[in-house]
């Protein structure tokens, strides 16, 4: 099984720049566009939360026709700037997601068991997991020990380093941490809003945060340092489930010189 992993899209609505620079609708077509031209194609396409800048029905309708040329089912969660009755309705005809109460699931039509996490709290930038939600997810864990599984959630489990980021950080980290440790069938924890590539691991379980295919969160471990973005390279990643094993693969997007052979057609190293 092969899944793409993108997220924070911050889709406007159409014609709007985000933070008056940021064309994510742009952007977001050339992702799509780099996905078309995988060899393999994804089994699977799964957005981690931050779909939208602002929550509104005019941005998600924008986002799907943005995602309407992936041929794949497309799996997503929310994020802080995500609103969820919105989303819920933008998303009604993929029919994972409940009709009320937090945008939880668990999807076991996959090779892997895709569980998703609702992180999210109202009008804050920092996500929550209370007990009701530390409740459903062991619950949810435990009906299906032996089952591979990934979970997805917006915010990651862990400090980053990143000061301003850990500022709207995850609450109810020690929690999850221990349900983590009582659940190695757990193969990895994606997750999204720092517009990076990050490594962790929590509870003896991988965690990785995905760079975003529009602009990153400046990379400064200083403390106290400003809350930035820069326009380095974006993003997605491609996590491949085979005999047992996932393998995690960081794609940049855009154009670059090559691919170029290391060979020449006799098979001698070019030098």
């Amino acid at each position: 099984m092969l899944i793409a992993q993108i997220t924070d899209t911050h889709i406007k609505r159409p014609g709007q720049l985000a933070y008056g620079k940021v064309d994510t609708a742009a952007m977001l077509q050339d992702c799509v566009g780099q996905l078309l031209q995988l060899d393999p194609q994804p089994d699977l396409v799964v957005l981690t939360g931050d779909l939208t800048d602002l929550g509104q029905p005019e941005e998600y309708a924008h986002l799907r026709r943005l995602l309407s040329p992936l041929p794949q089912e497309i799996i997503a969660i929310p994020g802080n700037h995500d609103e969820r009755s919105a989303m819920r309705a933008a998303w009604q005809d993929f029919g994972y997601l409940p009709q009320k109460g937090f945008l939880h699931f668990a999807l076991e039509d996959y090779p892997l068991r895709l569980i998703g996490l609702d992180t999210v709290v109202p009008g804050e930038s920092g996500g929550e997991l209370c007990a009701e939600r530390l409740t459903w997810l062991a619950e949810t864990l435990a009906r299906q020990p032996e089952a591979p599984t990934l979970v997805l959630m917006h915010h990651p489990p862990f400090v980053t380093g990143i000061d301003h980021m850990d500022r709207i950080g995850l609450s109810g980290r020690e929690a999850f941490t221990e349900i983590m440790r009582r659940n190695p069938q757990v193969e990895l924890i994606l997750c999204g809003h720092l517009h990076r590539a990050i490594h962790a691991q929590i509870g003896g379980r991988p965690a990785v945060t995905c760079p975003s295919p529009a602009h990153q969160v400046a990379l400064t471990l200083a403390p106290d340092a400003p809350s930035r973005f820069s326009m380095e390279p974006p993003g997605f990643m491609l996590h491949r489930w085979q005999d047992g094993q996932l393998v995690s693969h960081v794609a940049a997007i855009g154009k670059f010189d090559g691919p170029h052979p290391f060979f020449t057609e006799d098979s001698q190293l070019i030098d």
